[in-house]
Order: structure tokens, then C-alpha cells, then sequence
């Protein structure tokens, strides 16, 4: 048998595949795998299964869940006026992981790359308007990444709620806690100037 078709090659060429995993990185990811216990390897190659198998998006904000509905999208004690935009899931949950947003969210499923050939066709934008026309939604948070494609997003969003009565936010940017103006680049000096607050 080739050394290319054995199973830890192939463990080696699946890890290699995944984003940001070089080729060492990916040895000793599937060596970690080939050494451990039994049951905890069928665990994680189980999880792996589970992901794909049982996770669906969200009929209404398109949060990855087992059900029709995300438990935020369920959630009673979630503010519903208050939507933020996000492009992806992993979006939603750092903002859930800072613990201060208790609004609901809407996943784009990406963002808008005319490029790459990704129109607004290719998210989630069409239902979010739907949302929106329903009525309970006060304020819409944008809260896109702050690059080109991110803000273009942003704007393509915010022009297309033109004459519904939204208040439209975006997230704060510039300078993070404790840092220094001098470490600071020119765009999060802009970013910060731009987005200045009331003292």
C-alpha cells in the first residue's frame, strides 16, 4: 500500500485542508488524534459527525441549531426590538461571549464580494428585509467587519431600509481598552476619531 493512501496520511491531508493548518501543524494535529485513548478519539471523530449530520440553520436568523429554531431566536428574555447583523456565526457567537448583548441576530452567511462573485443573492439579505418589514424591530446594528466588503455590505443593507422606521447603528471601532495611541495604526486612529463619544 502507498504511504500516500495510509490512514494517517490521509488524517494528515484532511487536517492540511482545514484553514490556517500548515502541514506541520497538521501532523501534529493527527498524531495528538493516533494518541489518543480509543473512545475519546471515537468522541471527536463523533462531534465531527454530530456537526454535520444534526446542525441546520435557523428558519429565522440562520444561527446554527438542532432545531427549526435557535434558542436566541426562542429565547423570552432577548430583547426583540434590538437586531445585530452579522456576516457569519462565529460573529455571533464572540459577540455572545462578551456577555452585554441580549438582542436577537441576523447571520448573512457571509458578505458581499462582487469579485469573488458573491451578490446579494448569495446571503441571507432577502430575509432579513422580511424581518424587518414585520415591524417589531427597532434598531438594526450593523455589525459587519470593518473593511471594504464589510462596510459595502453594510451600505447595501442600510440603503435598502430606506423609508422603514429603523434606527440604524453600527458597532464602535478604533482603539481597544488600554491601548496606546502610539501602537495604535493610521485606520484605528481614524476608526476612533470617527467614532468619538460625549465625554
Amino acid at each position: 500500500m502507498a504511504a500516500s493512501s495510509s490512514p494517517i496520511s490521509r488524517l494528515i491531508d484532511a487536517f492540511a485542508s482545514l484553514p490556517s493548518i500548515g502541514r506541520k501543524s497538521a501532523e501534529r494535529l493527527a498524531y495528538h488524534v493516533l494518541k489518543m485513548p480509543h473512545d475519546e478519539a471515537i468522541a471527536f471523530s463523533d462531534s465531527i459527525r454530530a456537526v454535520k449530520e444534526n446542525l441546520r440553520p435557523c428558519t429565522v436568523c440562520f444561527n446554527l441549531t438542532e432545531s427549526e429554531r435557535c434558542d436566541i431566536c426562542t429565547d423570552r428574555r432577548r430583547d426583540p426590538s434590538l437586531l445585530c447583523v452579522v456576516e457569519q456565526v462565529r460573529d455571533l457567537l464572540a459577540i455572545e461571549a462578551a456577555g452585554s448583548f441580549r438582542g436577537r441576530y441576523h447571520v448573512l452567511q457571509g458578505r458581499l464580494a462582487p469579485l469573488e462573485g458573491v451578490g446579494p443573492e448569495n446571503l441571507s439579505i432577502d430575509a432579513l428585509i422580511k424581518r424587518l418589514q414585520q415591524g417589531e424591530i427597532r434598531e438594526v446594528i450593523m455589525g459587519t467587519t470593518p473593511n471594504v466588503e464589510g462596510d459595502g455590505t453594510a451600505l447595501a443593507i442600510a440603503s435598502r431600509l430606506a423609508g422603514l422606521p429603523i434606527t440604524i447603528t453600527r458597532l464602535a471601532r478604533g482603539l481597544t481598552v488600554g491601548a496606546s495611541l502610539e501602537q495604535a495604526n493610521r485606520d484605528m486612529l481614524a476608526d476612533a476619531i470617527a467614532s468619538r463619544q460625549p465625554f
